[in-house]
């Protein structure tokens, strides 16, 4: 899946590399059940992402998903799904709330992306121009909802869970709202001077230093993903010792 992504040009080749070393994780951890809660995200979110329109004005990081992001949206996944080794019901309620947060996220995005409706800011509703960090439109939570209530569900039946639909799909909204609050909050922003353009790096691609605009400098969309996604396995551990459905 990984070769066929990278031939695809949805994957870098590290991407490519990345992207297998966790799915040979998560079927280590969970099977082939596991494996196919991540070829529904991994799938699912491809194909939710490509035709989307690019916002004017913004520096992205490219077509291209490198090992940094794949490690931040499915690094998190494949670590639950190992404890899976241990305890089978905590390995696939980690794995499938982790990857409901991640294609929540994935999914508002690309759904975001193509609203009519201006993006406003998740914390305080400023309008902000579309492609805006912690910006977030109806359109595009609705999206981050069906992508976190697809990978819930098939997770709760590969893992004949049934109190894990609800669960992974509420944790991977929550993740989703964190991701964009962090995005808002505390996401470095920055501007090439000469271009004019907005960037989340500190180094844009026409070869010129950003200014520093506001946020933490270091921490750019990859580290927030994470963080969302660590966040959304946190609970989800939470959840599992208070619920125990396989007691």
């Amino acid at each position: 899946m990984a070769l066929v992504a990278y031939r695809a040009a949805t994957l870098s080749r590290s991407g490519a590399v990345a992207a297998w070393l966790v799915g040979t994780t998560v079927l280590v951890g969970t099977g082939w059940k596991g494996g196919g809660v991540l070829a529904a995200f991994f799938i699912s979110s491809n194909l939710i992402s490509r035709g989307a329109p690019r916002p004017a004005g913004l520096d992205p990081k490219g077509e291209r998903r490198d090992h940094r992001q794949v490690l931040a949206n499915g690094g998190v996944a494949a670590a639950g799904a190992l404890l899976g080794l241990r305890d089978p019901g905590l390995g696939f309620w980690l794995l499938t709330s982790s990857l409901a947060a991640a294609a929540a996220d994935t999914w508002a995005t690309a759904f975001g992306a193509r609203s009519v409706a201006p993006p406003r800011l998740f914390l305080g509703g400023t309008p902000v121009p579309p492609g805006t960090s912690g910006g977030v439109t109806r359109l595009g939570s609705a999206g981050g909802a069906a992508g976190a209530l697809l990978v819930s569900g098939i997770g709760a039946v590969a893992a004949d869970i049934p109190a894990l639909f609800p669960v992974a799909a509420l944790i991977g909204f929550g993740g989703m709202a964190l991701d964009s609050a962090l995005g808002a909050a505390a996401q470095g922003r920055f501007r090439c001077d000469p271009c004019g353009e907005r960037s989340e790096w500190r180094l844009h691609r026409c070869g010129t230093p950003t200014i520093h605009e506001g946020g933490l400098p270091w921490l750019d969309n990859d580290g927030v993903n994470l963080t969302a996604s660590a966040a959304a396995a946190a609970v989800a551990w939470a959840a599992w010792a208070w619920l125990c459905p396989c007691s």
